[in-house]
């Protein structure tokens, strides 16, 4: 019989393994059809849609990401991965926070793209309306800001990861030797396009205007013009698929505590 921890674990699993698929996707589509990438998040979901058993793969992604981002949210509140309440722990936590958004809104997406049956759904313009939606608000442009801010301490964080290799104090000394290389190159590549997107946020909430939000294709698309550059982003991308197939096997992931609510760190 499973038990909830083994589910808690599988669920995660399955989310490092979609957050695989998706970053893998992304890199490819980045380095072989600019054009795709440049439709953003639907350009993504049209590539994968595109695959045998397309269809398939985007449920996988609706329901391992919403997973992964169950597991970002419990890492903010119940902090299941030790970073602590002082100053630097709150800053890893609310960085989890903004991951699990991000990564609910890319759940949300791909679930609406399925039942629009591939036609687009609301796409990347959810995202603009989303923010029009925000702005309407009497503190929106504030909030706006705020996520965007939240968004680039992310960047930083991410960037600071895959310079340090400090991941690798969660992962099992099974995984194989070149994971340290591999996730510090994709962490730095997803710390880019996440201070594209912050930047995106904070010029729309200080300027009241949503057509500047990037999305996640739309970031990586931005950079299309600065050769070398965007290559690399792309390569780093890739990097980033593989890194999270890699801990889709081989992350300690938290126990949950004998009632089966709130997770132990392990490690």
């Amino acid at each position: 019989m499973v038990d909830k921890s083994e589910k808690f674990t599988q669920l995660v699993r399955v989310g490092y393994f979609s957050r695989a698929i998706l970053y893998g996707v992304l890199g490819l589509v980045a380095l072989t059809t600019v054009g795709r990438i440049g439709q953003g998040t639907n350009g993504v979901f049209q590539t994968i849609q595109s695959y045998p058993a397309g269809t398939a793969i985007l449920a996988i992604l609706v329901v391992g990401l919403s997973a992964y981002a169950l597991f970002r949210f419990a890492s903010t509140i119940f902090d299941i991965e030790n970073n602590g309440s002082d100053g630097k722990g709150w800053v890893t936590r609310i960085g989890h926070a903004a991951s699990g958004l991000g990564h609910v809104a890319l759940a949300w997406s791909a679930f609406q793209f399925i039942n629009s049956g591939g036609s687009g759904g609301s796409g990347d313009g959810g995202a603009q309306e989303a923010a029009s939606g925000v702005l309407s608000m009497s503190l929106g442009p504030v909030l706006l800001g705020l996520l965007g801010l939240g968004f680039i301490a992310a960047a930083l964080h991410q960037a600071k990861k895959g310079y340090t290799g400090e991941f690798m104090r969660r992962i099992s000394p099974k995984a194989p030797d070149a994971t340290r290389w591999i996730g510090g190159a994709g962490f730095i590549a997803r710390a880019v396009v996440y201070l594209i997107i912050g930047w995106s946020l904070m010029r729309a909430g200080w300027f009241s205007s949503s057509a500047e939000i990037e999305s996640l294709g739309g970031a990586i698309a931005s950079l299309s013009d600065d050769g070398v550059w965007f290559t690399l982003v792309a390569i780093g991308l890739l990097a980033f698929g593989l890194f999270s197939l890699i801990l889709a096997r081989y992350r300690i992931i938290p126990d949950l505590d004998v009632q089966g609510r709130v997770p132990a760190f392990r490690a």
